[in-house]
């Protein structure tokens, strides 16, 4: 992997480019991008310090491996207009919905393959980057593509047919905390907390509460029982949620995000 190119340059795109660049394992002379927005991809290739193309046909003649970073539904006319050029290429989709299977049917027979599933929390090096197991890459060259998506958060391979619950546990998931984080908030601002303290504190107390079952690997229901004493005030707070089906709706969030039709 000598040159890197992103095709599309959205939020997600931005927040691995400035993540592989602050690495080290990439350079502003080794990581390219380019968006039809040239205004706005110069100004990021300013702010975040890539070498922002002209077109997407110039990026893919200056990189062996490509990053295809735009909409789920401008993949196959990008790829299609690109043609043999992403031929022998490394080329890596970040675009949902994209596996293995259905970017080998647009791409050039001689195409290195690898579907990775971002999130946004990569945006602050917190990432979960899902990477699917089937693949065409060369060995060398995948070990080193992984290590790479791992300056931005966990890297993790799945199988195939777990690529899609994977994706919705940690893809949507973030929106799903972020609805939890805004509900305690409320809550809090409810007794007298100021909004901006109240989010300050339930975002810490999440991130507080992850980190400290990653780093111990203790069962969630242990920590919880840790938390809840006797006839106290957490396992009172506990039920309520209980009562009113907080895991059945966690569940259900799941389900309708996997149901989709």
């Amino acid at each position: 992997m000598k040159k890197m190119g992103f095709i599309g340059m959205g939020n997600m795109a931005q927040a691995l480019a400035a993540g592989f660049l602050r690495s080290g394992f990439l350079d502003t002379e080794s990581l390219y991008a380019y968006a039809p927005n040239q205004d706005k991809l110069y100004a990021n290739a300013k702010r975040i310090g890539f070498t922002a193309c002209g077109s997407a046909e110039a990026l893919a003649e200056a990189c062996d491996t490509l990053v295809i970073a735009c909409k789920p539904y401008q993949l196959e006319a990008v790829c299609g207009a690109l043609g043999e050029k992403l031929a022998e290429k490394a080329v890596i989709s970040v675009a949902a919905g994209w596996p293995y299977e259905k970017l080998a049917a647009v791409l050039p027979e001689s195409a290195r393959i690898q579907f990775v599933m971002p999130n946004t929390p990569a945006m602050v090096g917190e990432g979960v980057l899902l990477f699917e197991e089937r693949h065409s890459l060369q060995t060398e060259e995948r070990e080193q593509i992984m290590q790479l998506f791992s300056s931005v958060g966990l890297v993790k391979e799945l199988p195939s047919h777990l690529m899609g619950i994977g994706g919705a546990l940690t893809g949507c998931g973030p929106a799903f905390v972020d609805l939890f984080l805004e509900a305690y908030a409320d809550a809090a601002v409810k007794y007298g907390i100021s909004r901006a303290d109240a989010y300050q504190l339930a975002a810490k107390m999440v991130s507080g509460s992850a980190k400290l079952q990653l780093e111990t690997g203790l069962h969630p229901a242990v920590l919880k029982d840790q938390v809840c004493s006797p006839a106290g005030t957490t396992i009172c707070g506990v039920a309520a949620l209980e009562e009113n089906g907080f895991r059945h709706a966690c569940i259900a969030s799941i389900d309708a995000v996997m149901h989709k039709s």
